[in-house]
């Protein structure tokens, strides 16, 4: 199935991910919901920031949403195939066309093994060249991310932080992706290494036209890279939209809240107030509203 101009790369249908709750009494089978019932849609060539403080659930749904998490509940389709109880052969297919950027840049690496051996490996399993082509291909992808083919021999430990993510990024590629799920991936860095990365991201989407959930806590670098916004609250999508829309004129007032202060403080520190449309209380039960959706923004208030 070929992804057309108006259906959706990746497509999250009322998904949760829920976690057993240790130390509870046996028998009740407690359990949390890191993600309760996401919908979105990621359209091919565009990049989707993914926002919300600690805790929110960004990271579980990202992982969810390529299968390394299991998704309890809903339905995630890539390319119009059902991955989630799905056929092998369409889980296949979402791996070999997606990949994930992690927010360690050093440990996301192996470090017995040099930068080059890291993306030969991918090159080699996935066989997306012939044997003798894989060092000159190694040598490439390099390049492309912005470090220098002789590098390839060095390991994790002898490089910036920087260098390694870009490696990171390289080794992501080596599969050719149509999506990348970037977690955190410039959290760890120097704020003058964070905008390279993130300019290197987007001289990548527009030379080979990726698809990127992009998953961050600072909201300027989302503002600056990202097409359009979600914004999580307690494992919910309480907002999405246009970024520039999301940013200026936030109609769920949480979202205003953080896009007023630029940052995401915890929930104790932001008034009551910004709660009121999201949240209602009955009895000691907390319920959220029902999202409203209208093509592809969302509002939960």
């Amino acid at each position: 199935m070929t992804t057309s101009a108006n259906w959706p790369l990746l497509e999250a249908d009322n998904v949760s991910v829920t976690f057993p709750v240790s130390g509870g009494l046996p028998g009740t089978g407690r359990r949390v919901h890191a993600v309760n019932g996401v919908t979105l849609k990621i359209h091919a060539g565009e990049t989707l920031g993914l926002v919300g403080e600690s805790g929110s659930g960004k990271s579980t749904l990202g992982r969810a949403l390529l299968q390394l998490e299991r998704v309890t509940a809903g339905e995630v389709r890539f390319d119009g195939y059902r991955i989630t109880h799905g056929l092998k052969s369409d889980v296949a297919r979402l791996r070999l066309q997606t990949a994930m950027i992690f927010q360690d840049p050093f440990a996301s690496l192996n470090p017995c093994q040099t930068i080059g051996d890291s993306i030969a490996e991918v090159l080699r399993v996935h066989r997306k060249v012939p044997r003798s082509g894989v060092h000159a291909r190694v040598a490439e992808l390099l390049t492309l991310v912005g470090l220098r083919p002789e590098q390839a021999k060095s390991r994790p430990g002898q490089l910036s932080g920087g260098q390694c993510q870009r490696a990171g990024i390289a080794r992501a590629l080596a599969i050719e992706p149509r999506l990348i799920v970037a977690d955190e991936c410039v959290a760890a860095l120097d704020v003058s290494i964070q905008g390279q990365i993130v300019n290197l991201l987007m001289e990548l989407r527009e030379k080979m036209g990726l698809a990127i959930l992009f998953i961050a806590h600072d909201l300027a670098i989302v503002r600056r890279l990202c097409d359009r916004v979600a914004v999580m609250y307690l494992g919910r999508i309480v907002e999405e939209g246009p970024s520039e829309t999301v940013f200026t004129q936030p109609r769920c007032p949480y979202a205003q809240v953080q896009c007023r202060t630029g940052a995401l403080p915890p929930t104790r520190q932001i008034a009551d107030h910004a709660y009121s449309c999201v949240l209602t209380h009955t009895g000691d039960e907390t319920v959220f509203p029902k999202t409203r959706r209208s093509f592809d923004e969302a509002q939960a208030c």
